[in-house]
């Protein structure tokens, strides 16, 4: 083997996975919320589940499900993580769908990413299967609104 190859094998000492090995497993729950920001005939295409590609919010439960499932293999640093639920819900306002995921564990590490995640996905398939009635849709903001368990104890959004 070439030396060059040798020495370039560790990109760098600058990021590294979290050692949770000697943490205690805790209840762990996160939420986070996000919307996507529509025209209102497109929202009473998704209240009406008349959109070409098919129910909107059914597809986009299960697709922040999944996500949250899976985070740990599109998220480099993050742990696999034992999930014991995921809820989504929709608010159908005006304008927008809001979106709210929590995500819950018996863990070392905590779920907040999971939260996150599921959102995220959650409003991108909602963007996905109405963007052929809607460009001008937008997303967002996606964040954290309170987490629980573990060393830094409970998060609230204010």
């Amino acid at each position: 083997m070439e030396s060059g190859l040798r020495e370039s094998a560790r990109v760098s000492e600058a990021i590294r996975m979290i050692d949770v090995g000697g943490k205690p497993v805790t209840e762990r729950i996160a939420a986070a919320e996000g919307g996507v920001a529509m025209a209102p005939a497109t929202l009473r295409l998704v209240r009406d589940g008349a959109l070409p590609k098919g129910d909107v919010l059914a597809a986009a439960q299960v697709a922040g499900i999944l996500a949250a499932k899976r985070v740990d293999e599109w998220i480099p640093l993050c742990h696999t993580v034992p999930l014991d639920s995921v809820e989504i819900v929709f608010a159908l306002g005006a304008e927008a769908v809001g979106v709210t995921a929590t995500a819950k564990c018996h863990g070392k590490t905590g779920v907040e990413m999971e939260a996150l995640a599921a959102v995220a996905a959650a409003c991108l398939t909602i963007y996905d299967m109405c963007k052929s009635v809607d460009k001008e849709m937008t997303i967002g903001p996606i964040q954290l609104v309170r987490k629980s368990g573990g060393r830094s104890g409970r998060y609230e959004r204010t």
